[in-house]
């Protein structure tokens, strides 16, 4: 099967099936060629439903994951990004389509820069990958978001990125721990308001640095 062939099944039969319903968002996935984003040797796999490895207990999104974050995120041409957690770069590139500028950190230095060299590959001119430890200190700096996406997840909640949106901004965090976790989306609504619905479950490897449950010792 062609790689145009076997994009267009994705979308059908995973996209679609997995609610994502947004014609733009669809367009997004039909034009990026994910095979320039997975791992050497797995281009075969590449539409696949399926998280493929990138090595050190890490793994790209399913596409369908990739899908629902991009569609739930409703990101507009004027939108300020910034991805926690790189990864390929393949759903940077799908936040890079729909923004005006997407700035995505990458504690592994070897994602970082493959991912910067499989955006530089695609032509996506509008994303910068950092290599970045999201946790440390004015690491997230000033700017306030309108879109946030975490490709990892938060074994707690943590208000420490919700308080980053723009007043209007959304926060995509899957949050919670074992085998499932809720896709939850945060939306500020004012300084002090935030506004919450959960999307869907699914499990994905905590970020590193992030906060866990206090544990009880006796």
């Amino acid at each position: 099967m062609s790689f145009d062939a076997a994009r267009e099944q994705m979308i059908q039969q995973q996209l679609r099936t997995w609610e994502v319903l947004d014609q733009d968002v669809l367009n997004v996935f039909e034009r990026i060629p994910r095979e320039r984003f997975v791992p050497a040797g797995y281009e075969s796999l590449a539409y696949a439903d399926i998280e493929l490895p990138l090595g050190q207990g890490d793994h790209m999104l399913a596409p369908k994951v990739a899908g629902r974050i991009l569609q739930a995120l409703a990101i507009q041409p004027a939108d300020q990004v910034l991805e926690v957690g790189t990864g390929s770069g393949y759903l940077t590139a799908g936040l890079a389509a729909r923004a005006r500028s997407v700035r995505s950190l990458e504690i592994r230095a070897d994602l970082a820069a493959q991912a910067a060299e499989n955006l530089a590959g695609v032509g996506v001119r509008n994303a910068t990958v950092e290599h970045r430890d999201a946790y440390a200190n004015e690491a997230l700096g000033s700017t306030a978001y309108d879109v946030i996406a975490l490709t990892g997840s938060l074994p707690i909640d943590d208000a420490r990125y919700a308080r980053q949106l723009a007043i209007g901004g959304r926060l995509f965090a899957v949050i919670g721990q074992g085998a499932v976790m809720e896709a939850t989306l945060i939306e500020r609504v004012s300084t002090d308001e935030f506004r919450r619905a959960v999307l869907f479950e699914t499990s994905l490897k905590a970020l590193v640095g992030a906060a866990e449950p206090a544990r009880f010792t006796f």
